[in-house]
């Protein structure tokens, strides 16, 4: 509705300066000489210049003037001799009314008239004069109104300074605590203090105080601020919502004087919640620039701090602030007092995973054979947001197959297209077909025959995204720790598609295709050695973390390993990079023959799940529970059968 009074006055605008303009032309023209009592001589349309006229008058060729707008213009009856002395009506412009003029006429007997000006009412011109002013006016005043209401209009050009956050007395959210899934250990946290909104003296009777601020903490996707809504929708109390981003303004003082303006107005509504999202575009580290701390999101900081816990407090008033990046915030913000708990919101697991899928698949169909248990232990590290979006691909590709509920082909191809994705053209070239086939077959085979290593999911010659082919595993359960053998033998299989490239087509013809393969080796020895202390340099970190440098701070990263030591880390990983190389070679070496069949098998179908691979390998061999592989520097080399071919 204000869009369509803005509109209007933004038409009626234009409109009342041409009105004011044609009311003008109007004016001129009815006061004109040429309009009174003589219509019929407004027909002169030839003109005379005011020389000829008075060469005309001396000439007696002039029988009548009529003389208008007090003697500036005059309408002339004359004798032409160029048209046969016919008597023509031209117009003149005159100098003025002059008294020498008059005499001439009375003296030549010429016939001539003066016409008076027709006079505009007083109150009518009054009102022609001022009727754009007002116009102009009333239309301004009229926009400015209208959009006083509306967020960064011009009726807010004197209300940087005020908050900007969203309030609602009681907050309809929609979300409650019952449609928040997976992050069990956080919804108790938070229900407490939803609690304490409702009933305080159930603590306070005890000396328990309520907790000023509280602060999610958790990669994005896991559901921060969906446990915002379920606070607001659960505590029956007023709400503030907003962004850390709109305290920031290119003015100088605005998000200071925002912040003051945000707490002035819950300290109204007390008790209240203030959930602030993505607190960390306000609240980094302060002295991080080079050209010294007093800029203005520092500024907004120390005003927050202050609010948050200051020299007057915010009894009544409880925080809740989300972000995913808890290391650059600065450390007053974090102590106790303003952010007295920090709730971490991780990825779930299985369990969590099943009852966000529980909870997401309330309202699609599903066909009876599809097990949502299944689709959660086949995506490990899917966030809350990745599951709804997994289930929400799932149900699109159903209706673009035109099938009355989603099945499991579906919830495979969904998975395979947000982690790969999508789906491209299948390969036509036979020779780079095969190739690819034996790439993706040594990972498979590696992970199949390798003790430790995750299981095999699927194998397909399907290119999705960059890849020409994909090798899935599965992990059986939830991997919080890793051991040392299981990160051998994720080396082994990231290097099992460029050992199989080696042992059917040669070291010469070795592709590109392990590029990212060997890039994934790479860090993962690095890890081994710097990180996790499994060499013979011993359980020493010599790598920090992947830390964000920040200027004024750390210009660089810093080394915490001197030159020597950095060339033993090399080597370090050289030396596990080789040995598992070796080892992966001489199993795939030793199973050429399955590794033909699978290929063949492969090339055929393009698609091989993980049932069906590890039959065709049970033909050739019985799997042994432990391979033999060569030291991997200072391991121990366990006892173990030879793969039998």
């Amino acid at each position: 509705m204000n869009r369509r009074w803005r509109v209007l006055a933004l038409w009626l605008l234009p409109l009342g300066i041409a009105l004011f303009f044609g009311w003008q032309v109007l004016s001129n023209a009815g006061s004109g000489g040429m309009t009174g009592g003589a219509g019929a001589r407004n027909t002169a349309v030839a003109r005379m210049s005011y020389g000829r006229f008075l060469d005309y008058v001396e000439a007696g060729r002039v029988t009548a003037v009529d003389i208008y707008d007090g003697g500036r213009n005059a309408v002339v009856e004359a004798i032409d001799p160029d048209l046969d002395n016919r008597v023509q009506k031209l117009r003149v412009d005159l100098p003025g009314l002059a008294p020498e003029l008059i005499n001439t006429l009375k003296e030549q007997g010429i016939s001539f008239d003066l016409h008076a000006p027709r006079t505009t009412p007083p109150a009518l011109g009054l009102l022609g004069n001022l009727l754009f002013p007002l116009l102009l006016i009333g239309s301004l005043i009229f926009l400015a109104r209208r959009s006083s209401s509306m967020p960064g209009g011009p009726g807010q050009a004197m209300q940087f300074g005020k908050s900007k956050a969203r309030f609602l007395m009681e907050a309809e959210t929609g979300v409650k605590f019952d449609d928040v899934a997976g992050v069990k250990e956080a919804k108790q946290d938070l229900e407490e203090v939803v609690t304490f909104l409702r009933t305080p003296e159930r603590f306070t009777s005890i000396g328990a105080k309520i907790p000023k601020g509280v602060l999610l903490v958790g990669p994005p996707g896991t559901g921060k601020t969906l446990l915002a809504k379920a606070i607001a929708g659960e505590a029956g109390v007023p709400f503030f919502s907003l962004s850390g981003s709109e305290f920031v303004e290119m003015f100088v003082g605005v998000g200071a004087s925002r912040v003051r303006d945000l707490f002035k107005r819950a300290k109204e509504n007390s008790p209240c919640l203030i959930f602030i999202d993505e607190i960390d575009a306000v609240g980094r580290q302060r002295g991080a620039g080079v050209g010294g701390g007093n800029d203005e999101r520092e500024q907004t900081l120390n005003q927050l701090l202050t609010e948050m816990d200051g020299f007057e407090g915010n009894s009544g008033i409880i925080i809740i602030a989300a972000t995913n990046r808890p290391d650059v915030l600065d450390s007053a913000l974090l102590r106790p007092g303003r952010f007295d708990r920090q709730v971490t919101v991780d990825a779930p697991d299985i369990k969590g995973r099943l009852d966000i899928l529980h909870v997401h698949s309330r309202n699609k169909k599903l066909a009876e054979d599809v097990s949502l248990e299944a689709i959660a232990r086949r995506t490990p590290g899917f966030t809350g947001a990745d599951l709804a979006n997994l289930l929400n691909e799932a149900a699109i590709l159903t209706a673009r197959r035109r099938k009355p509920a989603t099945t499991l082909g579906e919830i495979d191809d969904a998975v395979d297209r947000i982690i790969a994705g999508m789906e491209g053209k299948p390969l036509t070239d036979g020779r780079s077909k095969r190739l690819i086939a034996y790439h993706e077959v040594g990972h498979a085979l590696i992970g199949s025959l390798v003790k430790d290593h995750d299981p095999v999911q699927k194998v397909t010659l399907i290119p999705r995204g960059q890849a020409q082919g994909l090798t899935w595993f599965a992990p059986d359960e939830e991997q919080s720790l890793v051991s040392r053998a299981q990160l051998k033998a994720r080396i082994m299989g990231a290097l099992g598609g460029r050992a199989a490239e080696d042992v059917v087509f040669g070291h010469a013809e070795v592709t590109t295709g392990a590029g990212g393969d060997i890039q994934q080796v790479a860090s993962m020895a690095r890890q081994m050695v710097t990180r996790f202390g499994m060499s013979d340099l011993g359980p020493v970190s010599l790598e920090a973390g992947n830390q964000e440098v920040f200027l004024g701070r750390d210009l660089m990263t810093r080394s915490d390993a001197s030159d020597a030591i950095t060339r033993r880390i090399d080597e370090q990983v050289r030396s596990i990079v080789q040995a598992c190389y070796r080892d992966t070679v001489a199993l795939l070496a030793g199973q050429r023959p399955c590794m033909d069949r699978l290929v063949e098998l492969l090339i055929d179908k393009e698609t091989l799940d993980g049932d069906e691979f590890r039959a065709i390998v049970a033909e050739f061999t019985d799997l042994p529970e432990k391979v033999r592989f060569s030291p991997l520097l200072d391991a121990p080399v366990s006892e173990a059968s030879a793969p039998s071919a």
